[in-house]
């Protein structure tokens, strides 16, 4: 019996010291090593390539005017006057904000305020409540010819 407990003891302390022995191995390396494989590196610069020459000229920001629409609690009401702004001016782009508790629609992406009075004037009919012409960031598509020609000064 004495034996059995002995050799149960010994097993017992061997995994102990087993298992500090890994622990101190582990504690005592400061440094890990990475295999890369070095395309990589290449694919990463060919995909940041793709991404800048694909959004340089999709959108551009600028300073400009907007039509604010509608402003209401509700938001089927907000998304019948989105509806009828696409259904009557589909040239017009609309945007639905929420800002808590209200819906928000505004109409359009006009660099100068006339264009924006010319578009409000006929937005007038369609909304009667008034539409109001808002100063806002608007998304600005550049033109092709001036693109072109400044590529060909550079």
């Amino acid at each position: 019996m004495k034996q059995l407990f002995f050799l149960a003891g010994l097993v017992f302390s061997l995994q102990l010291f087993a298992q500090d022995t890994i622990w101190k191995r582990a504690v005592d390396t400061n440094s890990v090593v990475v295999h890369k494989d070095p395309r990589i590196d290449l694919l990463v610069k060919k995909q940041a390539q793709i991404n800048e020459e694909t959004s340089r000229d999709a959108r551009r920001f600028a300073k400009g005017f907007r039509l604010m629409v509608i402003t209401t609690s509700s938001r089927d009401e907000a998304l019948a006057a989105k509806t009828k702004v696409y259904t009557y001016f589909p040239e017009l782009k609309a945007y639905l904000w929420h800002q808590s508790p209200y819906y928000k629609l505004k109409v359009g992406n006009f660099k100068d305020r006339k264009e924006a009075e010319a578009a409000q004037k006929k937005l007038n009919s369609y909304f009667p409540k008034g539409v109001f012409i808002m100063p806002d960031t608007v998304e600005v598509k550049p033109d092709k010819n001036k693109t072109e020609e400044s590529e060909i000064n550079l």
